[in-house]
């Protein structure tokens, strides 16, 4: 076969991607193509910088076009990324890609650290990313990123004020934890909470985000409400521990965004503490609360499932000191967090995908 761009194509629909069942090609993913003297060079376009199919995408292209054009053709094959958005209107939050709200059931499952290591996590891999810290009444997130007693700033913006969210590993930030005193209770009824976390979003400039974390205070109740139905969320992440106490709110968590008058995606189920890993035994597994209890509340509700991660005292230092365990670098916790990160990202993708398809095929009939 000649090695033209029109043949290359060709050769490259063979390729499907398996997430969205459909061939590169078709998914419009190929780009940049530039041919030479038995030299080929192009881009593939992912849907999210955190895509865990980089390497295998590469190597099944790689393996058509040598079938194709021979041993001797040179390929060189670049990556670039452009995150999907389901969002047809852009009037609140414009710019922002993906809201994700991340939940649970009920408080100390770790929810706070996993929204803010997903936050770095996809920030890290490439992401625009920005992350509020919605639980008004237990605000974690300075602490657990180094930022206590940061102040945002102000900027008149067409003859309004407006807050400049805070800026740490390219994540911006911001929490209610930043416009008060430490140790200051929050005695709020619904209506000024709802208000506040309104500021938030209308009040804010983010600019241009691909993923905007939302960190819900645990529970079901009106706050959840007002945040979901006010806002263009994307979908959710439910956050539990594998015990049944905490299997049992989590189940309530799903109820409430599957309720007819929200009927929020789940993106997946993510079950923290899995098993302790003694320090001086990294190769121990001890299931202290229970084992893959909300792996197999995932396949009942049949959600996907977002990954485990270990109970590790590293993880609770690192959320102390204000230095997330996703930026430790060849550690068992940044690994396990990584892996998450990839798996929220990769069902995002596949979750836009669907609507996207869906409201084609809305217009198409």
């Amino acid at each position: 076969m000649i090695l033209t761009e029109e043949n290359v194509l060709l050769s490259l629909k063979k390729v499907d991607d398996p997430d969205f069942k459909k061939d590169l090609v078709t998914l419009n993913m190929i780009k940049n193509i530039v041919i030479g003297n038995n030299q080929l060079q192009f881009t593939i376009e992912l849907t999210t910088p955190a895509c865990p199919l980089k390497e295998k995408l590469e190597t099944d292209c790689r393996n058509v076009i040598l079938e194709d054009f021979g041993s001797e053709t040179e390929i060189e094959i670049a990556f670039t990324s452009k995150v999907t958005t389901p969002r047809a209107k852009m009037d609140i939050l414009p710019g922002v890609k993906n809201v994700i709200a991340v939940a649970s059931g009920k408080g100390g499952v770790g929810k706070s650290t996993v929204s803010v290591n997903l936050a770095l996590g996809l920030a890290k891999s490439g992401a625009t990313v920005g992350i509020i810290d919605a639980d008004i009444y237990g605000p974690s997130i300075p602490m657990m990123l180094g930022l206590r007693g940061m102040k945002p700033g102000i900027k008149e913006v067409d003859g309004k004020h407006k807050i400049i969210p805070i800026e740490i590993e390219n994540t911006k930030v911001l929490s209610i934890g930043f416009l008060i005193e430490e140790n200051q209770a929050i005695v709020w009824r619904g209506p000024m909470v709802a208000s506040a976390l309104k500021q938030f979003v209308t009040d804010v400039i983010w600019g241009e985000l691909d993923y905007l974390i939302v960190d819900l205070p645990p529970g079901t109740g009106d706050i959840h409400l007002s945040l979901i139905q006010n806002l263009p969320v994307t979908g959710a992440i439910i956050v539990s521990t594998p015990q049944e106490v905490a299997i049992a709110d989590a189940k309530k968590a799903i109820s409430m965004f599957q309720m007819d008058s929200i009927a929020l995606p789940i993106i997946g189920i993510v079950e923290n503490m899995a098993y302790f890993i003694p320090p001086d035994m990294p190769e121990k597994k001890y299931f202290i609360f229970g084992e893959g209890g909300a792996k197999k509340m995932s396949e009942d509700y049949k959600i996907p499932f977002l990954g485990y991660l270990p109970l590790i005292s590293n993880i609770r230092k690192d959320g102390d000191n204000g230095t997330p365990s996703i930026l430790n670098e060849n550690s068992n916790e940044c690994d396990s967090f990584e892996e998450l990160v990839n798996n929220v990202a990769r069902n995002i993708a596949i979750l836009n995908q669907s609507k996207i398809k869906s409201h084609e095929e809305f217009i198409n009939t």
